[in-house]
């Protein structure tokens, strides 16, 4: 395929490598925001090629691995019920709640559906009006718009027994919380290009202009991440901090506004839990008022018990907030794998966890 020789063209790749070894003089720390950044890059290498003074940090950039244990367990107690059937995409069906996941509680009896899109959650709803179909909504600004689209649709169309277990995060919130976070040390941002499709970039030029931190709008593919990574390292090298563009087949400054007055219409901001860092102000989306009658929180009240708990030895919000990597946790590709994991990061497709175990990396030691 076409575009697999045009952003991976090793002869590009290496030419991209040397001009970023040229560059550099200092000791620069940047943070990938996106799962799927982090799986290219570690797949590929990446990480152990570039020059010493450059160290990769990985994000919170993964919505399965922030989805906090108290709506897993939520959605794992709504699956239980008789009168309502629960629909998910499939890596969500593994991620551990406080001491089940979504797979044993189809096991258990419970009616759980893997589905493709919101739309086939709402299809779920229409051919079962007797039970409540809920979309569990995972996501960051990527997949807001559909998950919009389809209460906006319900809604029209009077299908009552459909909702949205919401746990939609935005990508800004969280990258100002790791600035302030104790312990940071993250001094450039590669800015996920998905989410800036969506929204555009301008909710990123504050963070560049009050925190002093450059930012660079970044793709997915090898050479994209080495381009971006080569144009921050050039911002840092020169004392600059500005938001850029690396993306510009898919990103502009302004983002989708149709998406964007979609998702406006239907959700609003809130305060939201992330797995591992704590709750966020206003890093959320939640249905308006007007949609209340759609949302799961509402028709099926989180009953109040012991606050739900994570493994012990798991570090991914360390790996989340960027202060460790994957392969310092003591459990990693040990008691936690893939098949057994203890945290979200080694269930997901996108999760930093999953990504050194798949691309063979071994435990080490963290750097004292």
């Amino acid at each position: 395929m076409k575009y697999l020789d045009e952003y991976r063209d090793d002869r590009v790749a290496r030419s991209l490598l040397e001009r970023i070894r040229a560059v550099t003089t200092g000791s620069w720390t940047i943070m990938e925001v996106c799962g799927g950044q982090t799986h290219t890059l570690i797949r590929q290498g990446i990480d152990q090629v570039l020059p010493a003074g450059i160290e990769l940090v990985h994000g919170p950039g993964c919505p399965v691995c922030v989805t906090p244990v108290a709506l897993i367990d939520e959605a794992i107690s709504i699956a239980k019920r008789p009168d309502a059937i629960v629909c998910s995409f499939g890596d969500m069906l593994r991620v551990p709640g406080s001491s089940e996941d979504l797979f044993m509680a189809r096991a258990a009896g419970g009616d759980v559906r893997v589905v493709y899109s919101p739309l086939d959650a709402l299809e779920v709803a229409r051919r079962n009006p007797d039970r409540t179909v809920v979309f569990f909504a995972v996501g960051f600004e990527t997949t807001a718009p559909a998950n919009a689209m389809a209460v906006r649709q319900a809604h029209r169309l009077g299908i009552e027994n459909f909702a949205l277990l919401v746990a939609h995060v935005l990508v800004p919130p969280a990258i100002t919380a790791i600035l302030v976070s104790p312990g940071n040390r993250v001094q450039g941002f590669l800015a996920p290009g998905h989410v800036c499709a969506i929204q555009g970039w301008r909710e990123y030029e504050p963070i560049a202009r009050d925190f002093h931190v450059p930012l660079v709008v970044t793709g997915f593919e090898p050479l994209d991440l080495l381009e971006g990574i080569l144009m921050l390292v050039q911002q840092l090298e020169e004392g600059r901090t500005d938001v850029e563009n690396q993306y510009v087949r898919a990103v502009v400054r302004d983002g989708n506004t149709a998406a964007q007055q979609v998702v406006q219409e239907v959700f609003e901001t809130a305060d939201r839990a992330w797995r591992g860092i704590g709750v966020i102000e206003s890093s959320g989306l939640r249905l308006r008022p007007a949609y209340a009658h759609h949302d799961a929180e509402v028709l099926f009240p989180r009953e109040d018990g012991p606050p739900a708990s994570e493994s012990e030895v798991c570090i991914a919000g360390q790996v989340l907030r960027g202060l460790a990597k994957p392969h310092h946790c003591p459990a990693f590709g040990t008691e936690c794998t893939p098949e057994h994991p203890l945290g979200a990061p080694m269930v997901s497709t996108e999760g930093a966890c999953a990504a050194y175990f798949l691309a063979g990396r071994v435990r080490q030691e963290a750097p004292a």
